[in-house]
């Protein structure tokens, strides 16, 4: 005998779901990936089944990717020793044509196959095309009293979203590789969740949701359960000068604040190791990680109670 499954739950499921779709069909959600997600091809289909679930019901989503475990492991590989300052990658010559290869090639392409097993109609691009990305390598720079050279990494002069935005009225994902160049066609590489910032602000985005490894933003760095499930810029900064805020979520709180300030309406911190955290994030009050917003205010009685 086989026993019949309670349709019931799912009939609930997509009952709940059923005013988000509304509210959200025909917006922009940018959601940034970081390489360590795509890690295993599990993991990376995971993700990319949640995307599927967005895009399929209406949200124009602009998927941007990282890419620092596998750029680590090919840089060493080659016998280049990786170095991080303030969470930021220093990229020399060689470095950034390693860089170039791993993200426009390695991880961008294994995003679209997958797009592809999912029936998603998906476009790879960089921040180099059709100047996307317009940049400048960053001079030398003050990081804790020691002046670095970051060397080929780019800071953003402009975001020019109109091939995202003609790629989302064709009804096509646009998958974004960070990888970006100065006027004079100099590769540079940028930091991810800077890049995902820009592309939000430059296409008023409903949502940036930055995928971690991280559960969200915690309140004490010794504590994983002490996730902050939502806050605004003046408690983010708060945050910043207590020292809660270290490494790689430096520059995502930097990108959090200029995503906000360039007006994107809501940008959450999440997990790819919470179980459908992308979904759970969009599709509930409760979510999985931090939700940061310009001013508590802003919060519906429900968001600050879930």
């Amino acid at each position: 005998m086989v026993l019949r499954s309670d349709p019931s739950v799912a009939v609930r499921a997509l009952r709940s779901a059923a005013p988000y779709i509304r509210m959200y069909k025909g917006k922009v959600f940018v959601i940034k990936a970081s390489g360590g997600v795509f890690g295993d091809i599990e993991s990376t289909r995971t993700l990319i089944e949640q995307v599927a679930i967005l895009h399929q019901v209406g949200i124009r989503v602009v998927l941007v990717h990282g890419g620092g475990p596998q750029l680590s492991q090919i840089q060493e590989s080659l016998g280049i020793t990786p170095r991080m300052v303030a969470g930021r990658r220093v990229t020399d010559e060689k470095s950034m044509e390693v860089t170039s290869m791993v993200l426009n090639g390695l991880v961008n392409t294994q995003i679209l196959g997958i797009c592809r097993e999912l029936d998603i109609a998906a476009v790879g691009v960089s921040g180099v095309d059709a100047g996307l990305v317009r940049a400048h390598k960053r001079p030398p720079v003050k990081v804790e009293g020691e002046t670095v050279d970051y060397g080929f990494v780019g800071d953003i002069d402009l975001i020019d979203a109109k091939v995202l935005q003609q790629l989302l009225d064709d009804g096509l994902m646009p998958v974004v590789s960070p990888v970006s160049a100065d006027d004079k066609g100099t590769l540079l590489n940028i930091n991810a969740d800077t890049v995902a910032a820009g592309i939000g602000a430059a296409l008023k985005a409903e949502k940036l949701m930055l995928v971690t490894g991280a559960p969200g933003i915690l309140e004490s760095l010794e504590d994983p359960r002490s996730i902050i499930s939502y806050t605004d810029l003046a408690g983010l900064q708060k945050l910043k000068d207590q020292g809660s805020l270290k490494d790689g979520m430096l520059p995502k709180a930097k990108a959090i604040e200029e995503a906000i300030r360039g007006g994107v309406r809501r940008v959450h911190v999440i997990s790819y190791k919470s179980t459908d955290s992308i979904l759970a994030e969009a599709f509930t009050n409760e979510g999985t990680g931090t939700l940061v917003v310009e001013n508590i205010s802003a919060l519906s009685p429900a968001e600050q109670h879930a």
